[in-house]
C-alpha cells in the first residue's frame, strides 16, 4: 500500500481541530509524558478535616439516620443497566438483520454482528439519549447502527490483508469461516444497511436531527475518523520513530471516533442542546482514547483466551502502544487520567441520570477482555 506523507498527519495529531469544522471547539487530550504530572494522578480527594476533631464526631443516633437515609435512596446497578439493555440492543439487531436470500451474505453478516459482543457503543448511545430526555427506542436504530459498522471494522480489520487474524469475540473470525471474498462483501454490506437503518426506522425524530446523526456517523468512519486512524495504522507498522502524538492521532481516530458517535448520536437524536452535545462528544473522546489505552495493556497482560482475540499481537506486528511508548504503570496512570476527566464534563448533568455512562466509563477503565 502506498502511504501518506505521516508528517502532515502527525502535525495535527488531533480529530479535535479540523479546521473549518464548525461541529465542535478544539479539544486535545493532555500528553501523558509531557502535561500529566504522574504525581497528580493517583491522588484521590480527601475531604477537609475540621482541627476540631470532636466536632467532626457523630453520636450513634446520627449515625443510624445516616445509614437509614443511605439505604432509602435509590441505588444504581450497573449489572442490572448491561442485562438490560445488552438484551434490548441483541433483540433489536436480530429483528433488522434477517436471514433471508441470499442466505450466504446474511449468515456471515450474522454471524459477527450476532457473537457475542460487550454493546460498549449501544449502550453509550442509549444512555447519551436518555441522559437528555430522549428514550431507548429513539436511539435503538442509531444504536444498532453503530454496532453494525463497528462489527464491520471487526471484519475487515481481521482479514489477511490487514492484522491477519484468526479469532475475534472467542471464534474464528468471519473470513476464516466465509472465506475473504464474502467477509469483505459482509463488512460492506453492514456499513451500507447502518445508515439505511438509522434514516428509516428513526421514528418521533424531526429530519433535521436525523440529517444531522446520519452526518455525524458517516464522518466519523471516514477520512477524519476511522479510516484516517487505520491508514496511519498501517504505514506506521515498523517505523522506529512513533511517538505519543502519532500514536494519539491513530486512536482517537481509528477507536475514539466511532464512540464518539455512538454518543454524540444519541444526545442529537434525544434533543440535547449544543452545550449538552458538547459536553458530551468531550466525554466521548476521552473514554475513546481510555479505551485504547487500555486494549494496549490488556494485549500484553493477558492471554488469547482471556481476550478472547489474540493476545501480543501488536507486540508481533512491532506496533507502536501505550506500554511500549510509556511502560505499563504509566499506561494505568494515564487510564486513571482520561477516565477522570471523561466523568469530569458529566458534573454539570442530572448525578442519577449520568450514572449509566459514569458506570461505562469505569468499566472501560477496568474491563478485563
Amino acid at each position: 500500500m502506498s502511504c501518506v506523507n505521516l508528517s502532515t498527519w502527525v502535525q495535527t495529531c488531533s480529530l479535535f481541530n479540523q479546521a473549518g469544522r464548525s461541529r465542535s471547539p478544539s479539544f486535545q487530550i493532555l500528553h501523558p509524558l509531557k502535561n500529566i504530572p504522574v504525581s497528580i494522578i493517583s491522588q484521590k480527594r480527601r475531604r477537609p478535616i475540621s482541627s476540631f476533631s470532636v466536632a467532626a464526631v457523630l453520636t450513634k443516633q446520627d449515625t443510624l439516620r445516616e445509614e437509614e437515609e443511605s439505604e432509602s435512596e435509590p441505588t444504581f446497578s450497573f449489572k442490572n443497566y448491561v442485562a438490560l439493555k445488552a438484551n434490548s440492543v441483541n433483540q433489536a439487531l436480530e429483528a433488522c438483520v434477517s436471514l433471508k436470500d441470499p442466505k450466504k451474505i446474511h449468515e456471515a453478516m450474522r454471524y459477527s454482528l450476532l457473537a457475542s459482543g460487550k454493546r460498549v457503543r449501544p449502550m453509550l448511545c442509549i444512555a447519551a439519549c436518555e441522559l437528555v430526555g430522549g428514550t431507548e427506542s429513539i436511539a435503538m436504530p442509531a444504536a444498532c447502527a453503530v454496532e453494525m459498522i463497528h462489527t464491520m471494522s471487526l471484519i475487515h480489520d481481521d482479514l489477511p490483508c490487514m492484522d491477519n487474524d484468526d479469532l475475534r469475540r472467542g471464534k474464528p473470525t468471519n473470513h476464516k469461516v466465509f472465506g475473504e471474498d464474502v467477509a469483505v462483501l459482509a463488512g460492506d454490506a453492514l456499513l451500507a444497511f447502518a445508515f439505511e437503518h438509522i434514516a428509516v426506522s428513526t421514528v418521533g425524530v424531526p429530519p433535521a436531527r436525523v440529517i444531522r446523526a446520519v452526518g455525524e456517523l458517516a464522518r466519523s468512519i471516514g477520512t477524519e475518523g476511522l479510516v484516517a486512524g487505520q491508514v496511519v495504522d498501517i504505514c506506521s507498522e515498523g517505523l522506529s520513530d512513533v511517538g505519543l502524538e502519532h500514536l494519539e492521532f491513530i486512536h482517537l481516530h481509528k477507536t475514539a471516533a466511532l464512540l464518539e458517535a455512538a454518543v454524540v448520536l444519541g444526545a442529537i437524536l434525544g434533543g440535547g442542546s449544543h452545550e449538552e452535545v458538547e459536553k458530551l462528544r468531550n466525554f466521548a473522546r476521552y473514554i475513546g482514547l481510555l479505551f485504547q489505552v487500555v486494549d494496549d495493556i490488556l494485549d500484553v497482560t493477558k492471554s488469547s483466551r482471556e481476550l478472547g482475540k489474540t493476545a501480543g499481537k501488536d507486540l508481533v506486528a512491532d506496533k507502536a502502544t501505550y506500554p511500549k511508548l510509556m511502560g505499563i504503570e504509566k499506561s494505568k496512570e494515564f487510564a486513571d487520567k482520561l477516565n477522570k476527566d471523561a466523568q469530569d464534563q458529566l458534573s454539570a448533568f442530572d448525578p442519577e441520570k449520568a450514572a449509566p455512562l459514569i458506570a461505562l466509563a469505569n468499566y472501560i477503565a477496568n474491563r478485563q477482555n
